[in-house]
């Protein structure tokens, strides 16, 4: 019941800055949301996630560089993504994971609904 769109991806130069944007719809709240990509020919990997009680978390490659933040009246979760590398490019998906909170947060098997994507692109 809970429906995600991303938004905010596209082409930039390496060293440049992008902001990704997921709204959802439905019920989010005591919930985690989270970003994961996913670059051709390897696994969806954890990029960043925030709780219900504003805890935030981060993969050791983008720290540092990325800011995940959330507007709770919108229901909306970003990722600021600066200092962009080509490395970074992939298809960015939201998540949401109900109920939970802590050590899960970085597995995309313990979230619950998916949006269909966004694609980052990061040229040098």
């Amino acid at each position: 019941q809970v429906q995600l769109v991303e938004s905010g991806g596209g082409l930039v130069q390496a060293g440049g800055s992008l902001r990704l944007s997921c709204a959802a719809s439905g019920r989010t709240s005591r919930s985690t949301m989270g970003w994961f990509r996913q670059a051709p020919g390897k696994e969806r990997e954890f990029v960043s996630a925030i709780s219900w009680i504003g805890v935030s978390y981060y993969a050791d490659s983008v720290k540092g560089r990325f800011t995940i933040s959330t507007d709770n009246a919108k229901n909306t979760v970003y990722l600021q993504m600066n200092s962009l590398k080509p490395e970074d490019t992939a298809i960015y998906y939201c998540a949401v994971r109900s109920g939970f909170s802590g050590s899960g947060y970085s597995n995309r098997r313990e979230y619950d609904y998916w949006g269909q994507g966004t694609q980052v692109t990061a040229s040098s």
